[in-house]
């Protein structure tokens, strides 16, 4: 009979205990209610000096990137020239010259001048940044 007692009393407090933990408490505005919200306004505000015109694009957010880093362009005149005619570089760590089969990295450096002859002929068929 007092296993009975103490299970039936034990049951009480654990229920007790379950139903203390489901209540709700106190009605307390959740934190965001209490704290004003920061206004964000749709538009950027711009000055006058960066106002545009209507009917023009927008400006590019991001400086554009020069596609010859390198100085790929001023080498051009070498293609379909030996390789032999290959200047030598001021930078030699920024200029690679590789066959047209060679295997090279395909790590890319923006520049780096990259000069590809053809390995049969060994005339000069591309230069390029990368």
């Amino acid at each position: 009979m007092k296993t009975m007692r103490s299970v039936s009393l034990l049951m009480l407090v654990l229920s007790t205990a379950v139903l203390a933990g489901c209540s709700s408490g106190p009605d307390v505005p959740p934190p965001s209610a209490t704290q004003p919200k920061p206004e964000y306004s749709p538009v950027p505000d711009r000055s006058e000096s960066q106002a545009q015109a209507p009917g023009t694009p927008p400006a590019p957010r991001f400086k554009p990137v020069s596609a010859d880093q390198c100085g790929a362009a001023e080498l051009q005149y070498l293609i379909g020239k030996p390789r032999t005619e290959i200047p030598v570089p001021l930078h030699p760590g920024k200029r690679r010259v590789v066959c047209s089969t060679c295997a090279v990295t395909m790590d890319f450096a923006a520049d780096r001048q990259t000069v590809v002859f053809d390995t049969d002929t060994g005339l000069i068929q591309s230069v390029k940044c990368g």
